[in-house]
């Protein structure tokens, strides 16, 4: 991973929904604390639509994010600049009135399963991982999670799954694992890699 002295490292995390991306994300942060590292989610940038369309929108199409906003956003944070970050409630398929300030810090990560199908993204990343993880384990995590955290029925999560979760990993995030730095397994402990990322991080950017 390279980056300028006294500049802000931007490292992306990439993978299809499930596949562990988060959790990866989450681990990095924990072990390099959070005053020293920030955690920024595409999921924060869905597009606003209005009740009538939200129904017909397929949320695992590049077009559901506004990229354009989170390349600003981070470009801001490359400048050391903090941003106003947009906040979006899944139960209502809606942002959040107010945005948050999110603090640039040292070392930003952000995740999300379309960030490396964007060039315009893409330029912003220091340094990106791929986490690959089998489908079936991608729609147990995914089914487990969306009914216990958000609310959805099985049948829902099942048909929603299959008719545009997975076209649209296999159109756009599966392909997009060719711009990555480095893919990583999903389906293994991220323990060892965490603790060889984390090692390195803490050595060339830990004293600035």
């Amino acid at each position: 991973m390279e980056s300028e002295k006294g500049s802000v490292l931007i490292i992306g995390i990439a993978g299809g929904s499930g596949s562990g991306k988060t959790t990866f994300a989450r681990m990095i942060q924990a072990n390099l604390s959070d005053q020293f590292c920030g955690w920024l989610a595409q999921d924060r940038y869905y597009r606003e639509h209005t009740p009538e369309q939200r129904g017909k929108i397929n949320y695992d199409h590049p077009e559901a994010i506004e990229f354009e906003l989170l390349a600003t956003h981070l470009q801001s944070l490359k400048k050391g600049e903090n941003i106003l970050a947009p906040q979006y409630d899944f139960s209502s398929h809606s942002r959040t009135t107010t945005p948050v300030e999110f603090q640039v810090r040292p070392i930003v990560i952000v995740d999300g399963i379309l960030l490396l199908t964007q060039e315009k993204i893409r330029r912003h990343l220091n340094f990106s991982f791929f986490i690959d993880t089998h489908e079936d384990i991608r729609f147990q995590r995914r089914l487990y999670r969306d009914v216990r955290e958000r609310g959805r029925s099985t049948d829902g999560v099942r048909k929603q799954f299959y008719s545009q979760v997975k076209p649209m990993h296999d159109q756009f995030v599966e392909p997009s694992r060719n711009f990555a730095s480095r893919v990583i397994s999903g389906e293994r402990s991220f323990g060892p890699v965490i603790e060889e990322i984390v090692f390195g991080l803490r050595r060339q950017w830990g004293n600035r």
